[in-house]
């Protein structure tokens, strides 16, 4: 029992690092019941104590600023825009036209906000559900005192959760993070054993590459989180170690699976799978309590025989010293975790990024157009279905353009939704069957059904989908109008509104996945080229900069061509070739990552400084010069020559390098070089080979 306890533990934390999801979830909740709460003893009727327990849901749902003063001031925009947009609808409701119009207005304004921040995104999506609940409730306008009187409840009701029962912690969320860390670790190692037991199946390689991604977003999160915890110099310390333990941690799976290609015997295979088992079990699970890996003993076997294994390697000799590797990395981690408090003497860096114009025609605006394009497809539509709840075919537009970057991303985001609001309608009907009328169980399954549909909202849109379409099944119920023909007409209302919004983003100034594919490349090219810049730069002691931010940016960078590039990878897409050219791109560009990485955690001012300063600019500027190259393929896809990538001639930078740290940036910038090539592949650009003889 213990152990099954301690199992679903471990698949909490990794698969919700920090509890940040969760926490959210039972802000919704909590809110809900607090609202609730305190409207009941008003005697108010139901449909206005229910505008109180959305608005608690929807503030804790959407309001994301970064610091409490700033969650405090969007809070109090929340109650004037969501007292604006209950006022109209219900002025709208005895308007037919009206309440149309201006629905399809606020999709515009909800959608163009996004290019505010996290701020301007909360107000455009409180503006519009705050307009869609009081026709979901048929609200009048003799109502509207006691609606904003609710509003301004359901607020503080979540001002009360966030900022006193439930405020965030960063000490306490730092350490969540950590467990997390060790969870999503153990969960590599785990599918390394896996992988090397069937000596490696398509099964296993995607396991362990799922187990990879979720321990990279982790590190991402370790670097957002140290900041809020420790000193500046002590964080970039914290983010240097979490590096390390990534890079050595996905080498000790590509040894993994290039030993399995190797013969190895029933005994060797066992000896390293055991190993795995032993280190995976050594791996603290409160790094409070429990002890430094480095106090056991198998710490101190792995680095002996890993220090061992030398040119002449045994079969499995190449997992051992990887192993200890990681071990090492992993060691200096947790020290690094938990240090001591040391001013820092540099001032914060300021923050360079310009914010966004406020008025511009980019992708923004194109999808604010389309949005609005497709809102006023989906009222002609589902006004043909239903002249009573047409609205759920609006409210469909403006989730499927949330967030979506291109025709592909609102296809997928489109077919999700309404697979989920299908899934959902079983789910409605088997709640309100079982609830049957008791009022106590009905609410107490809502608050089920929004604790699922926060908590799923950022990771599956699918699940999401279910929880909302179960829960309005629910209120259905609760309102007394629940019927199956209700749930089968907003599965209608959802079909009409996915296809408005595909047929807007398809006809209406269009966007393909490949060119909002290219753009975000040529991103990556961007920040590639200035953290190669500022590296050549560390590397020979002509500045002391922080490179290793410049490979988290480049991270984010590849994190946005992963979201970007979906539509293609998507199982949606029956088109294998366009699968198998998406996931090439994002392989391609995740090993330029993760080479980057690799050059941030190993370099140091002035390694390469004084004589090797000058063949260190060499090499460098021959990468500079192959991204100009990449850069001009983007501009002109499948144009005749955009020019020629240059190969590394094999030359090292020094002939006196001797330190291990020196060789592993060397070789990592030599990998980056060839993964260059590589991404040149993909856009059809040919490199030449310096060590191939001259033609005569």
């Amino acid at each position: 029992m213990n152990d099954f306890r301690t199992a679903a533990l471990d698949r909490l934390t990794a698969a919700d690092p920090g509890l940040v999801r969760l926490r959210l979830a039972g802000s919704a909740v909590l809110g809900i019941v607090l609202a609730v709460a305190a409207l009941l003893p008003a005697h108010l009727p139901l449909t206005v104590i229910l505008v109180g327990a959305i608005a608690a849901m929807m503030t804790a749902f959407t309001v994301n600023d970064p610091t409490p003063g700033a969650q405090a001031v969007t809070l109090g925009l929340a109650f004037l825009t969501g007292a604006a947009s209950i006022t109209v609808a219900s002025l709208g409701s005895g308007l037919p036209p009206l309440d149309s119009v201006v629905f399809v207005l606020l999709i515009f304004v909800a959608v163009y906000a996004q290019r505010f921040g996290a701020r301007g995104t909360a107000l455009g999506s409180i503006a519009f559900f705050l307009f869609f609940f009081p026709m979901f409730l048929q609200a009048h306008v003799k109502q509207v005192p006691q609606l904003l009187l609710a509003l301004a409840v359901g607020v503080l009701a979540n001002a009360a959760v966030r900022f006193l029962l439930l405020r965030r912690k960063p000490e306490a969320e730092f350490l969540r993070v950590r467990r997390a860390f060790r969870a999503r670790l153990g969960a590599v190692i785990r599918a390394t054993e896996a992988y090397l037991t069937v000596n490696g199946s398509e099964r296993t390689r995607k396991q362990l590459r799922s187990a990879l991604n979720r321990l990279h977003e982790c590190v991402l999160l370790i670097e957002d989180a140290a900041p809020d915890v420790v000193d500046a110099r002590a964080a970039d310390r914290l983010r240097r170690r979490a590096i390390e333990v990534e890079l050595a941690v996905q080498w000790l799976a590509i040894t993994v699976q290039r030993t399995c290609s190797d013969e190895l015997t029933t005994d060797v295979r066992d000896d390293l799978v055991a190993r795995l088992a032993r280190f995976r079990a050594l791996m603290e699970r409160d790094p409070r309590e429990l002890p430094l890996i480095s106090q056991t003993g198998e710490y101190s076997r792995m680095l002996v025989e890993g220090s061992r294994i030398d040119s002449h390697a045994a079969p499995g000799d190449g997992v051992r010293k990887a192993l200890a590797e990681l071990a090492l990395a992993d060691d200096r981690a947790q020290r690094a975790a938990a240090p001591e408090s040391t001013p820092d003497p540099l001032d914060p860096e300021e923050n360079d990024d310009e914010p966004p114009p406020r008025f511009a025609y980019d992708n923004r605006t194109r999808s604010a157009i389309q949005a609005v394009v497709g809102g006023g497809l989906a009222v002609l539509g589902g006004q043909l279905i239903s002249h009573q709840r047409w609205y759920w075919a609006v409210l469909t537009v403006f989730v499927v353009f949330i967030g979506a970057s291109s025709a592909g991303a609102t296809f997928v985001k489109g077919v999700r939704r309404l697979g989920g609001t299908l899934i959902g309608i079983v789910g409605g009907v088997l709640l309100a069957l079982l609830v049957g009328g008791d009022t106590a169980a009905t609410l107490a399954l809502i608050l089920v059904c929004v604790f699922g549909m926060v908590y799923t909202a950022r990771v599956s849109q699918v699940t999401m989908a279910f929880f909302v379409t179960s829960m309005l099944g629910l209120l259905y119920s609760l309102l007394g109008t629940f019927s199956l023909e209700v749930l089968w007409v907003r599965v209608a209302e959802t079909a009409v509104g996915a296809a408005a919004g595909i047929l807007a983003a398809v006809v209406i100034v269009p966007v393909r996945t490949r060119s909002v594919m290219l753009d975000d490349i040529g991103e990556v090219l961007d920040d590639l080229e200035e953290f190669l810049e500022h590296t050549r730069g560390l590397l020979a002691g002509e500045e002391n900069v922080n490179i290793i931010e410049l490979s988290r940016d480049l991270d984010r960078d590849v994190e946005q061509v992963r979201t970007t590039v979906e539509p293609l990878t998507h199982p949606v897409n029956l088109r294998s070739a366009r699968r198998d050219y998406g996931w090439h791109v994002l392989t391609t560009l995740e090993t330029i990552a993760f080479r980057a990485r690799h050059v941030a955690a190993r370099a140091q001012p002035g390694q390469l400084a004084g004589a090797d300063a000058d063949r260190l600019r060499q090499f460098t500027g021959r990468l500079l010069r192959n991204i100009d190259v990449l850069r001009t393929a983007l501009d002109a896809p499948g144009g005749a020559g955009p020019g020629t990538l240059v190969r590394d001639d094999g030359t090292p930078v020094s002939d006196r390098v001797e330190a291990a740290e020196t060789r592993a940036v060397l070789s990592s910038l030599s990998h980056l070089d060839e993964a260059l090539v590589s991404l040149g592949r993909v856009f059809g650009v040919q490199a030449t080979d310096p060590r191939a003889p001259a033609k005569p």
